[in-house]
């Protein structure tokens, strides 16, 4: 149905930056918000931003600041860049997007790209 794609990740030093972004692809009349979660081991999946249709932005209050989340309609895609990276950021990083379906609403998650900060 809607296929997410993530591009990104990998490993960088403290106070380094890192980009990570989502293609959604499939049979979709249109993206409504978007968004980017992420889950350190042991821990649960929590927010760090989300972009709405009309581009307003929300972000978790541990990345304000550092984190920008931007989207690219045309293209379909989600951006998250991540500036001045700390040990703590360390995690999968999981893209959501909501699209409008034949159906309704659907919700769809990407597979998870690591990002891992460390010296």
């Amino acid at each position: 149905q809607v296929q997410l794609v993530e591009y990104g990740g990998g490993l960088v030093q403290p106070g380094g930056s890192l980009r990570v972004s989502c293609a959604a692809s499939g049979r979709f009349f249109s993206i409504h918000d978007m968004g980017w979660y992420r889950q350190a081991p042991g821990k649960e999946r929590t927010l760090v931003a989300r972009i709405t249709r009309g581009g307003t932005t929300t972000y978790a209050d541990s990345v304000k600041g550092r984190f920008t989340i931007s989207r690219e309609d045309a293209k379909n895609t989600v951006y998250l860049q991540m500036n001045s990276l700390k040990p703590e950021d360390t995690a999968v990083y999981y893209c959501n997007v909501e699209t409008m379906m034949t159906y309704g609403r659907l919700i769809s998650w990407g597979q998870g790209t690591q990002v891992t900060v460390s010296s």
